[in-house]
């Protein structure tokens, strides 16, 4: 197998179906979701709907570099959404996090294995292979403060 198609295969397993890592993944938590919980707000930590779209604007970034352009994101934004103010809005954004997750999927699959160790934009970012595998950690970490805050939120 394809280094490439490995790390996209751990990226998929994070977002859309994966279970071995954390037991549950992005899709599984978020998918079924109520919008009220999900803006629901728990002290002064960020929301539910907050670290998904957190997640999502990395993913958006990271497809365009990978289409060839520009690395347009900053993480001083990278918290900055407009507020979800219904069911619709929240499955809208829910069916476009889905979406670019699948093209990232693709496009990562589509990376040659010598792309992986080549520099990700600028030497600062360090390789390829690194970017996607932070997108994975980073995507772990808030997928755990995600599945607190529905224990919090819910109680079952």
């Amino acid at each position: 197998m394809k280094d490439t198609s490995e790390i996209a295969n751990r990226f998929k397993e994070v977002i859309l179906n994966g279970t071995w890592v954390a037991n549950t993944n992005y899709k599984d938590q978020l998918e079924n979701l109520d919008w009220k919980v999900a803006v629901a707000s728990v002290q002064n930590l960020n929301t539910i709907a907050v670290l998904a779209q957190h997640i999502h604007y990395y993913i958006k970034g990271i497809n365009n570099v990978f289409k060839g352009g520009t690395l347009d994101i900053k993480d001083k934004f990278s918290f900055d959404f407009a507020p979800i103010h219904s069911q619709q809005e929240w499955e809208t954004f829910l069916n476009k996090f889905w979406a670019d997750t699948d093209e990232f999927i693709f496009l990562a699959e589509q990376i040659s294995n010598d792309t992986l160790d080549q520099v990700f934009v600028d030497e600062k970012y360090g390789t390829y292979k690194r970017n996607i595998e932070c997108m994975i950690e980073h995507s772990y970490y808030h997928l755990g403060q995600i599945v607190l805050l529905k224990k919090l939120l819910i109680n079952d």
